[in-house]
């Protein structure tokens, strides 16, 4: 049987004529990654809007979160399993429609059920994207995966620390309905997206002469092994995220008597530093190895995560920035080793580690919530601070990779 482009790995150097303006592609992929990232955290950046417009429980803003990352975690790998054996250049485009549908239902919202359906499309968009945008910065990478991927985060990164900021300044000011302006956003990412697609249309017909097999060398066994270590370190970072993501506001509000405003500029800072910390992860996984990165950058934030809740307000904030910059560096490790540990099938896996960490963020806020609900916040920092412990598995990974000297 002849290979189809999703049993081969691209190789380290790509012919002249299949990088051909992939540093630009690169680079826009990455803005679009910022824009469809924007747009989807201004969902959780407005809870504590929806809270008090719709009157809800933390437990009802637990479902709303676990609403939105359930449509995008089932998804994702489906997504990315058909695309591997078909990839859909123009899918993209689409994916981003949905983002802006959906943000323009929670703008026009008359009901919980409405914000629920909001969240649902904002999903179902993000679940087209990431697998496809995902291959085509490793498409553009020139060999240097790490860096790519890294490149590729840091765009999403930056666009999800956005959304508190504009949430802050523009929304909480201006009401729920200036969430439409922002479709502006995801329309801008629409028209960018249609004109990668033509780049990845031709590249993928490139890919069937230029790419050649890879494997491994680990047995069945080992290769589950290690994914199911993988999954238990999404695991820790993204539950541990998802205490922030979804809950950091009313931390501080409740403990320190700080402003819905000030809150969010402090989430900010916090979205800002993953966004800086994810930029390092991919280049220094390249040069000494994807396990000690992922190993220092879960365990390295332990001491920093127990700390957190017994400190006052200047060393949260001081302590939060740390925390999002180790914290954030593991995942493009993480999806880059993971796609050497699965070679040929960069949607699949694409599509499962972005929908763990959806799903995992979905289920962390909705437990996280009932426990807000019942103990109280302060319990949501004490009891996520032990967490990160659970990046000493990374020591078990095997070495996929020599460094570069």
């Amino acid at each position: 049987m002849s290979q189809s482009i999703t049993d081969r790995q691209v190789p380290l150097r790509a012919p002249a004529r299949s990088q051909g303006g992939a540093g630009l592609v690169l680079g826009t992929i990455s803005l679009c990654h910022m824009l469809n990232d924007t747009v989807q955290s201004l969902l959780t950046a407005i809870y504590p809007l929806l809270k008090g417009g719709f009157h809800l429980s933390f437990s009802q803003i637990g479902l709303l979160t676990l609403t939105y990352q359930i449509t995008a975690s089932l998804l994702q790998p489906l997504v990315g399993q058909f695309t591997d054996r078909k990839p859909l250049p123009w899918s993209l485009a689409v994916g981003m429609s949905f983002s802006m549908t959906g943000l323009l239902i929670l703008a026009l919202a008359g009901s919980y059920a409405h914000l629920l359906g909001g969240a649902a499309l904002l999903g179902v968009g993000s679940s087209i994207f990431h697998p496809e945008a995902s291959r085509i910065a490793r498409l553009a990478s020139g060999g240097r995966h790490g860096f790519a991927q890294s490149v590729f985060q840091v765009g999403g990164n930056f666009g999800t620390s956005l959304g508190p900021l504009l949430a802050a300044f523009m929304v909480l000011p201006n009401g729920r309905a200036s969430l439409a302006w922002f479709c502006l956003l995801a329309l801008l990412g629409v028209a960018l997206l249609a004109a990668i697609g033509r780049w990845y249309s031709q590249q993928t017909r490139i890919a069937r002469k230029t790419t050649v097999p890879h494997a491994t060398g680990l047995t069945r066994r080992q290769t589950g092994s290690a994914l199911a270590m993988l999954i238990a370190l999404v695991f820790s970072k993204y539950f541990y995220l998802a205490s922030i993501g979804s809950y950091y506001i009313f931390y501080l509000m409740h403990r320190f008597g700080v402003s819905a405003q000030s809150a969010q500029i402090e989430l900010f800072v916090f979205l800002g530093a993953t966004a800086a910390g994810t930029f390092a992860g991919g280049p220094i996984g390249d040069r000494i190895g994807r396990k000690y990165v992922i190993w220092g950058s879960i365990l390295g934030v332990l001491p920093f995560t127990l700390a957190l809740p017994h400190v006052g307000f200047g060393w949260t904030i001081a302590l939060s920035v740390v925390i999002g910059l180790v914290l954030s560096s593991a995942f493009s490790a993480i999806l880059v080793y993971a796609t050497e540990l699965l070679p040929g099938r960069v949607g699949m896996v694409s599509g499962l580690f972005f929908g763990l960490a959806f799903g995992m963020g979905g289920l962390g806020a909705a437990l996280l919530g009932v426990l807000a609900d019942r103990a109280g916040i302060d319990t949501v920092y004490e009891v996520c601070a032990f967490l990160p412990a659970i990046g000493a598995l990374a020591l078990f990974l095997p070495d996929l990779e020599r460094p570069a000297r």
